[in-house]
């Protein structure tokens, strides 16, 4: 019984007797079992066999004409676009990928194998024109001529299946292609300059992925995309054996046949996508930042249409799957209930339709509490690792509702992107219009834990969190990403101490990095000063002693370095940056009673 509505399975054999037992798909159809998906019982399968044509021909056949046309430059920019999302659901469902780097000669090694006699179908398929002709002809007169089909191409096959795709029947989609054992990463299977003729995704295909193992001699241990780099690779691991190139050896791994039943089947969890279930508990620190950060985003993507609405949207839903995956591992590795508010907002990544769910309204938050979770948000990229720039004017727009929500008014929002700016022009003597920096406090901030040795993060203040809960969620995290990036960013507002002080003067930790830290502390003192808030004496403190960190520095190098060392300017550049902010705090009574040991002394 087939499925109705599934695609056909098309499987493109290679070298040798094409497999006459089909004892690939009784592998396949066994792995497909044990994940849960239906055999290949009920799908369609096509698989032709072509051994005796790639042989050679008798007689002169015109090879079947292209049928995929180029799309114009906006269409193909949005073919590529919708391709990348396709792409993107499938890298999320099956995990990371990996192009490999190839090994030393790999190319020759695939170069000469196709010229062994044994080889000598490969040979012929790529040299002479009528088996080519004879082979695609053949495979296209036992397709249906629309529809969706499956297309798995294995050794030789999968050049064939690349050779294939821009000459399907036009009614014809392909819903996704997965290529083992490919040689196509070797110059020498560049059949009909594929590498030129697939520079982009053919408008046909949903998705391709490529699976290689390192101890195949015919992929050359190098993935495909190294030649397509829209497609992606996954690296398989198993032991070399006689048998490592077959194409059984392929279908016997969980992740191969997984690709090919999402590609015929869909999701598996898709009935189960929109009702998720947690627990009602209560949000820890990070689960509760990270959810401020997904509400925020949403909104920021209300403020957007068009071009830019468009990209946003497409950053965010994968942002926000990998958010609460990851949020979900964590709670799994802790072995602790997986909070219902983060639950509701997972969805069917792997369905590139399917519609993503909005937090809803932000908790309620006080003034004092709220400071710095929204001046790190401010500054911060909530759709990290992608880059969209936003007017301030939008992000104002989304911050001023999002405080409003936490009920302490759209005022306070906007008075985040002011105080922002004003500590900026402090710090920075100067009026840019991009104020705030993104990335650069990323990757400044992961060098600045390694200088001091965690002790940054160690000394986080009361503002955010406890250390033993910022050294958890980063040990989960990292301090990239969208979340290890918010609590980084988060503790440095927060930080005190000789730790973070000593680390900020080191030449580990460059000046623009310690501009960007000055500056959100002292934003976050001025957002306090705007709305009658205490004074957090933790800044002031933490000012003081790197001050006095960054003048021994330059002292110790001035008498002895260059007048024009980078070194002496960098840190002539993070004094500036201090003195200007303590400056500041002076002039405006900033300064707290105890302002050399705060209030925790």
């Amino acid at each position: 019984m087939h499925l109705h509505g599934a695609p056909v399975l098309l499987f493109l054999h290679g070298v040798g007797n094409g497999d006459p037992g089909d004892a690939w798909k009784a592998r396949l159809s066994e792995s497909l079992v044990q994940l849960g998906h239906p055999d290949l019982e009920s799908v369609t399968v096509i698989a032709p066999k072509f051994a005796h044509a790639l042989k050679g021909a008798d007689e002169d056949e015109q090879l079947p004409r292209v049928t995929t046309t180029q799309p114009t430059r906006d269409a193909a920019k949005q073919n590529r676009r919708e391709f990348e999302r396709r792409t993107g659901a499938v890298e999320f469902r099956l995990g990371r990928h990996e192009k490999g780097d190839g090994y030393f000669g790999g190319d020759v090694v695939v170069e000469l194998a196709a010229k062994h006699p044994k080889f000598v179908q490969a040979h012929n398929y790529l040299n002479d024109p009528r088996v080519r002709a004879h082979v695609l002809n053949r495979i296209i007169g036992k397709l249906p001529k629309d529809g969706e089909i499956v297309l798995v191409g294995h050794s030789l096959g999968s050049v064939i299946a690349a050779d294939l795709i821009r000459r399907l029947p036009e009614g014809l989609k392909v819903a996704g292609m997965v290529t083992i054992g490919s040689p196509l990463a070797s110059a020498a299977f560049d059949v009909d300059e594929l590498r030129h003729t697939l520079k982009e995704p053919p408008t046909n295909l949903l998705w391709w992925v490529n699976f290689w193992n390192w101890h195949d001699p015919v992929s050359a241990r190098r993935g495909v995309s190294s030649v397509f780099p829209w497609m992606i690779d996954f690296r398989i691991r198993t032991e070399l054996s006689p048998h490592v190139h077959d194409a059984v050896e392929y279908f016997a791994e969980e992740v191969v046949a997984e690709a090919i039943g999402f590609a015929l089947f869909g999701s598996r969890t898709k009935e189960l996508a929109n009702i998720e279930r947690g627990v009602d508990v209560k949000l820890d620190h990070t689960e509760a930042l990270a959810l401020l950060a997904v509400r925020y985003a949403h909104l920021t993507a209300r403020t957007l249409d068009g071009d830019t609405g468009d990209r946003y949207e497409g950053a965010l839903r994968q942002v926000q799957a990998t958010v609460v995956e990851g949020l979900r591992a964590r709670a799994d590795a802790n072995r602790k209930p997986f909070a219902s508010r983060i639950a509701v907002l997972s969805f069917d990544y792997s369905n590139p339709e399917s519609p993503f769910p909005d937090p809803g309204p932000a908790q309620h938050l006080s003034k004092s509490e709220a400071v710095v979770p929204l001046t790190v948000l401010a500054a911060e990229n909530v759709i990290r690792p992608f880059e969209i720039d936003v007017s301030k004017d939008k992000q104002t727009t989304a911050m001023a509702e999002l405080s409003a929500e936490m009920g302490i008014g759209s005022q306070f929002g906007r008075d985040v992107f002011a105080a922002a700016k004003r500590a900026h022009e402090v710090v920075s003597d100067k009026r840019s219009i991009n104020w705030i920096k993104w990335g650069v406090l990323g990757a400044g901030a992961a060098a600045l834990v390694v200088a001091t040795g965690g002790l940054a993060l160690a000394v986080a203040g009361p503002g955010l969190a406890g250390a033993a809960a910022i050294t958890s969620a980063l040990a989960t995290f990292g301090p990239g990403g969208m979340i290890g990036g918010l609590i980084t960013a988060g503790s440095l507002v927060t930080a005190g101490g000789g730790g973070i002080a000593y680390g900020l003067a080191g030449p580990g930790t460059s000046a623009e990095t310690v501009e960007t830290v000055v500056e959100r502390q002292l934003a976050a003192e001025i957002l306090r000063q705007m709305h009658g808030l205490e004074p957090d004496p933790a800044v002031w403190r933490n000012l003081v002693e790197t001050e006095i960190e960054i003048r021994r520095q330059h002292e110790r190098l001035d008498e002895f370095s260059d007048d024009s060392a980078s070194t002496l300017k960098e840190l002539k550049r993070k004094l500036v940056a201090t003195e200007r902010a303590l400056k500041y705090l002076t002039d405006n009574e900033l300064v707290p009673t105890s302002p050399l040991f705060g209030s925790d002394s």
